[in-house]
């Protein structure tokens, strides 16, 4: 998709992993990010997989409890004192239900937290 000449494809270029798979849990898509993440398990030739797969108990299970209902799971990790948010939200078109988003990124261990009023 092009908006003015520019495309908006922007996963492509986020500065975070977006991995996506389709209602039976097979990754359809996978961003440069993901791809480079998950290279130790096979990058790119993770796509065609099933995403269930790639996840330990209690994740796997969470994860098809998704994919049988739609709803957003969103947390936080640490490994190796790297912290990082983990969101998992529906993916919809037209109000379709085809499976699943995954994006995580690093989190700034000094990241400011603003309370608004």
């Amino acid at each position: 998709m092009e908006l003015e000449g520019i495309d908006v494809n922007w996963a492509d270029e986020f500065n975070g992993a977006i991995t996506v798979c389709n209602r039976e849990g097979i990754i359809v898509y996978m961003n440069q990010v993901s791809i480079d993440q998950f290279a130790k398990y096979g990058g790119d030739k993770l796509l065609g997989t099933n995403l269930i797969d790639c996840h330990p108990e209690p994740s796997k299970t969470k994860l098809k409890e998704m994919l049988e209902n739609p709803v957003e799971n969103m947390y936080t990790t640490e490994k190796n004192g790297v912290k990082k948010l983990i969101l998992q939200t529906p993916w919809r078109y037209k109000n379709n239900f085809l499976g699943v988003v995954e994006i995580s990124f690093l989190l700034d261990a000094n990241m400011p937290h603003h309370i608004r009023k």
